[in-house]
């Protein structure tokens, strides 16, 4: 027998004997364990997935409320105090609440504290602070900036029970600088008209989804 016949007659009986043409069987006998682990995989990323969307209900505040009482017909919203240079800040965040209040629940506002309101909404600016955002790749120039606005607010009742109060909100809003030499207009008045809009709808939302 020659060489190569005694090659070929070798390999024949090798895969008679079950020797390498036997593992391809052996290889998918591994399978299974590969795809139990992908499937734990899943379960587990599931299950994170799962937990992250349980703790993330009341992520965007740090107040607690309680469901208000019935009695309250009336909400008296004074004019939010100011304690930074920001000009009219404290109004537009004041005036924004009263909107939200007034479109979206059935209570009274009124803008004075007195025998009508059955609740206070005061509110106090605590610190404003604009920081560059993105610079001009040919000038150098800012070319946005970030408004950032900390505020903290406490409603109570008649009595003076506190039924929601946070003292540590934060809101950021961004916008663009304009190139225009020639202009005067103020670009941070639309930015923090829609921030106080921001603010108004996440405030009358955790008060009355009692966070």
């Amino acid at each position: 027998m020659t060489q190569v016949g005694a090659r070929a007659h070798l390999r024949s009986e090798t895969r008679a004997a079950g020797g390498p043409a036997s593992i391809p069987h052996r290889a998918s006998a591994e399978f299974p364990p590969r795809v139990h682990g992908v499937r734990a995989a899943k379960i587990g990323f599931s299950l994170l997935v799962l937990v992250a969307l349980s703790t993330a209900c009341g992520y965007h505040t740090a107040g607690h409320a309680s469901t208000l009482p019935t009695e309250i017909k009336t909400i008296a919203v004074p004019a939010f105090a100011n304690n930074t240079e920001t000009y009219k800040v404290e109004q537009m965040l004041t005036a924004a609440v009263v909107r939200e209040i007034t479109t979206r629940t059935h209570y009274h506002v009124v803008n004075q504290i007195g025998a009508d309101a059955d609740a206070t909404l005061r509110g106090t600016v605590l610190s404003t602070y604009s920081a560059p955002l993105t610079f001009d790749s040919q000038t150098g120039r800012v070319a946005s900036v970030l408004i950032t606005v900390n505020l903290k607010v406490v409603l109570t009742d008649r009595r003076g029970k506190v039924l929601y109060q946070n003292s540590s909100y934060v809101f950021r809003e961004q916008y663009e600088v304009s190139t225009e030499l020639n202009s005067f207009f103020e670009e941070d008045s639309p930015a923090l008209e829609r921030l106080s809009r921001d603010f108004a709808r996440t405030l009358i939302a955790n008060i009355l989804e009692g966070f």
